[in-house]
């Protein structure tokens, strides 16, 4: 216990003094309030971790919808070639090229979907956070 509190404690002999009541009481509301704020520095600092956490996961997704952007671009290149190719003559070269370029835009709009469901708006919710501060509400109310 910390000093101040342990010189208001009077002997046993006085536990039925009004004075110690009131010292106690006022010893608990110090305590109340100190353990309030170590509780509330703390789930900031949870509240700070799930930030950059969802901060990581965001440039994540932003990288992997840049470059999903990038394939699905070149994926467009091909198929763009490949009628071209189709339209000045028809034969296994333009097929060839409408092949791979189908290929590479499937493989872009994947990327690029896994990039965007990175990147929606519940993904930067502190849940922990939240719920943390919900368990310690809950707390509260039972202590009180």
């Amino acid at each position: 216990m910390n000093e101040n509190y342990q010189s208001h404690v009077r002997p046993v002999t006085d536990i039925r003094s009004s004075s110690h009541s009131d010292k106690s009481l006022t010893g608990l509301l110090r305590q109340l309030t100190s353990d309030i704020t170590s509780l509330f520095t703390k789930e900031l600092a949870l509240a700070k971790v799930e930030v950059s956490h969802s901060i990581h996961e965001a440039k994540a997704g932003a990288i992997s919808t840049i470059i999903g952007g990038s394939v699905l671009y070149a994926g467009v290149v091909f198929l763009l070639l490949g009628g071209v190719l189709a339209l000045g003559q028809v034969v296994e070269l333009w097929l060839a090229s409408l092949i791979v370029g189908g290929v590479v835009v499937l493989i872009g709009a994947i990327m690029l979907a896994s990039g965007k469901k990175k990147l929606r708006a519940s993904s930067f919710t502190p849940t922990h956070t939240m719920d943390a501060m919900e368990k310690d509400k809950q707390a509260m109310r039972r202590a009180i």
